[in-house]
């Protein structure tokens, strides 16, 4: 499955949590590093349902969110997306199952199922409680946006550099089809936007800002397109993931139109985002050029 979530590990670096290996006690290593199985229904995260990110035990690694963690009913922590990049999938010695690790120490996880028809998503990593640890949402302090205005490339390239940003994503979102390829959404028919998941830093910027930037960086004033770009899937739209944030979106908005601008850009709330394939990523920053169809206009006083 495509769908990610944000490598969250560029930021946990400022929060220093378990920024080297950890000293493992027997009970860890049995799991961790001899992939044994804690016994079913006793770990702590099995009936667990505070908000937040959970990290690998031995390095620290974020893996897996809260809002992706499901109740399976098997007697282990049941997630059917991991953060982009976190986990490795392993084809166990026997041939039939797969196991997943820490990406970044190799850990052991516990093992991943497909098929089973537990959500939409139709996966389930079956993960040992004694392999992770939960960070509360509220000692992270960080929040996501999501923005559509044109090619997610230039989106996206524009809000890399904003300071507070800890990550973009680029990827699909807004239309009805289950894990779009970019040649089915620029088809059209998908109702899908393209559009980029914001990763930001709370104690050094919020929505507010963001949200102005993206007001700048492109025209909201176009329908259905930007620059040379036409196409349902280039049309403006702010997808906010609380009342707070649609509440400022539609504040910025009555400011442009009070200016004078005839801005079209929608507000829908927030829903699957699914992740670009990975030549989508820092599209911009790995070609070293720039957008051809963004730029800045300072809007905002």
């Amino acid at each position: 499955m495509k769908r990610g979530l944000l490598i969250l590990m560029l930021f946990l670096v400022n929060y220093t949590i378990m920024a080297q290996k950890k000293e493992l006690t027997a009970d860890e290593k049995q799991v961790i590093l001899h992939k044994a199985t804690e016994r079913p229904f006793t770990g702590k995260y099995y009936d667990f349902k505070a908000k937040g990110t959970y990290v690998c035990k031995q390095c620290g690694a974020p893996l897996y969110r809260s809002e992706d963690k499901f109740d399976s009913r098997c007697g282990w922590p049941s997630f059917d997306d991991e953060i982009k990049g976190a986990v490795k999938r392993v084809p166990d010695a026997d041939g039939r199952r797969t196991e997943i690790v820490c990406a970044r120490c190799g850990a052991h996880l516990g093992h991943v199922f497909t098929g089973e028809g537990f959500t939409s998503k139709n996966t389930r990593h079956c993960v040992n409680s004694i392999s992770m640890e939960f960070v509360p949402a509220d000692e992270l302090k960080v929040d996501t946006a999501v923005f559509a205005g044109g090619c997610f490339w230039g989106v996206e390239y524009y809000m890399k550099k904003a300071p507070g940003v800890l990550a973009v994503e680029s990827g699909y979102t807004g239309g009805t089809v289950e894990d779009p390829s970019y040649e089915e959404v620029c088809e059209g028919g998908t109702g899908h936007v393209e559009a980029v998941r914001v990763l930001f830093d709370k104690s050094k910027t919020d929505y507010e800002t963001l949200a102005k930037l993206f007001f700048e960086l492109h025209d909201p004033t176009q329908l259905n397109r930007q620059g040379p770009d036409y196409g349902e899937q280039y049309r403006s739209e702010i997808f906010y993931n609380s009342p707070e944030q649609k509440a400022i979106a539609e504040k910025l908005i009555r400011q442009l139109k009070e200016k004078g601008y005839d801005v079209v850009t929608k507000l829908t709330p927030a829903s699957v985002f699914w992740v670009a394939e990975d030549y989508h990523q820092n599209y911009y920053g790995r070609k070293g050029t720039l957008p051809y169809c963004h730029g800045y206009t300072k809007r905002f006083n």
